[in-house]
């Protein structure tokens, strides 16, 4: 076994590892991956992107039933389970082979295996309990991601209580579905289910759902769903859940007493706890907080020449956050004079139900949090011609500005394809762009995005179109 030298080795190659060793690369460094699974981590193989391929097919299923509303008519119309998981699984194939390929071009080494912290700048590789290679790097990047959290008593078995990895091959469309969890992941899940005829029940322990987001939106989704049929408890918690026929029954403590749900299937979606375990982080420097590991702005641990970026260092859990942090880490390692901190407010978030939700920067009430004087924009989508247009105009945009210098504080999103209108105020926040120059902006017509001007001009009293 001879030991090979790099000057930068990330273990992990999910979103944030393949992007940071990519960069690594780029800037002249000699790079190693250690990947102990799938090229592309839990995002490309079992998360973002699969459940991104369920979801299309959802939304043209849904359209599909209503096709006469548009002068469509369908006859026969019908679903082919089997043939919808296995088009998820070809996209994610597809573009695990294209990370490899990526790495590959950029001269990164890749290793198979799992990886451990072997003493100061030393990784020992492990692959079928043998150890495969020891290699060394004055720089090393964790970037090993998180899996799903599990609760006492709620433990997945893989057949009648899933978790993400289950809930996004089923061999079978259940009847019933109950979600435990009402963030992105479960919210997803609950809106593919419900689409494709799933009587669905969503549970969420706090008092609404998607918790992170502009209480005046959590709100109207939480509106469209039950429109849909969804049966949604907050302040809420699953406290057993027991076998009963093909399914299970859940008991359900909330604010009115304890009653109890029937479902054959049951999708945990309480959070994730970062892979922490086996890293050899015992006697270093790098602490771990409630699952995660601490690091600085730019991502450096406690351990000299050791880092860590992506979901293992905690929220936001999110793909985009995991690669930009890479990118910053390894500028920072490379000794880069315009590196700057992630400035966590301008990461957008986006939920990919229907109605779709985006978001980024401050709420409402976290900007007055803050002690900002805030002007509130807003502008339904009924207003909207190219919503009304395309028979989708249930939506609305809200923007939060800074009463004082104008500066644009966050914008929240209810809507048709508003996870792909966020990037706009993304940009605005990059900018620090101030009311001025987005009342400016000239937005094409007709678009959904003149909506987001509309609610920009809204904060200021001077919307034209509602």
């Amino acid at each position: 076994m001879a030991e090979t030298e790099y000057d930068l080795i990330v273990v992990g190659g999910g979103p944030g590892g393949y992007v940071a060793a990519i960069r690594a690369a780029q800037l002249g460094l000699r790079a190693a991956l250690v990947e102990r699974e799938h090229l592309g981590g839990i995002c490309l193989n079992w998360g973002c992107i699969p459940t991104k391929a369920l979801l299309r097919t959802a939304e043209l299923y849904h359209l599909a039933q209503h096709a006469g509303d548009f002068g469509i008519q369908i006859k026969g119309l019908s679903l082919d389970l089997k043939k919808v998981v296995e088009r998820s699984r070809a996209v994610a194939k597809r573009l695990n082979a294209g990370v490899g390929h990526l790495l590959k071009k950029n001269k990164v080494t890749v290793f198979d295996g799992h990886a451990c912290l072997d003493g100061p700048g030393r990784l020992r590789i492990d692959k079928d309990s043998k150890t495969a290679a020891e290699i060394g790097a004055q720089h090393i990047i964790l970037a090993t991601g998180a899996r799903a959290r599990t609760l006492p008593g709620l433990e997945p078995d893989g057949d009648r209580i899933w978790t993400y990895r289950e809930a996004t091959v089923p061999t079978a469309l259940p009847k019933s579905v109950l979600v435990v969890g009402s963030g992105a992941i479960g919210i997803e899940f609950a809106s593919f289910y419900r689409d494709l005829g799933s009587e669905v029940t969503v549970v969420e322990m706090l008092a609404r759902i998607l918790p992170v987001e502009d209480e005046e939106i959590s709100a109207l989704a939480r509106k469209a769903f039950e429109a849909q049929g969804m049966a949604i408890h907050t302040s809420a918690t699953v406290t057993a859940i027991k076998p009963a026929g093909d399914g299970v029954v859940a008991t359900v403590e909330g604010e009115g007493g304890t009653f109890e749900v029937a479902a054959e299937r049951v999708i945990l979606a309480v959070g994730i706890v970062g892979n922490v375990e086996d890293l050899g982080l015992e006697g270093t420097g790098v602490v771990i907080d409630r699952g995660h590991i601490v690091t600085d702005p730019f991502s450096a641990t406690g351990e000299p020449g050791v880092y860590a970026i992506g979901d293992v260092t905690g929220p936001p859990w999110l793909a985009h956050k995991a690669s930009h942090e890479g990118v910053i880490c390894v500028e920072k390692i490379a000794g880069q004079d315009d590196v700057h901190p992630l400035d966590m407010t301008n990461v957008p978030g986006c939920t990919y139900c229907r109605p779709q939700v985006a978001s980024v920067g401050l709420t409402e009430a976290g900007a007055t949090e803050r002690g900002f004087t805030v002007r509130v924009g807003r502008f339904p989508f009924l207003a909207n011609g190219k919503a009304i247009a395309l028979g989708d105009e249930d939506g609305l945009i809200k923007t939060v500005f800074d009463a004082k210098s104008g500066a644009l504080l966050g914008a929240h999103m209810i809507g048709a394809e508003v996870t792909e209108l966020i990037q706009g105020f993304g940009i605005a926040r990059t900018l620090e762009t101030t009311e001025a120059e987005l009342i400016e902006t000239v937005f094409p017509h007709p678009t959904l995005s003149e909506s987001m001007h509309e609610a920009v001009l809204d904060a200021f009293g001077r919307t034209i179109h509602f």
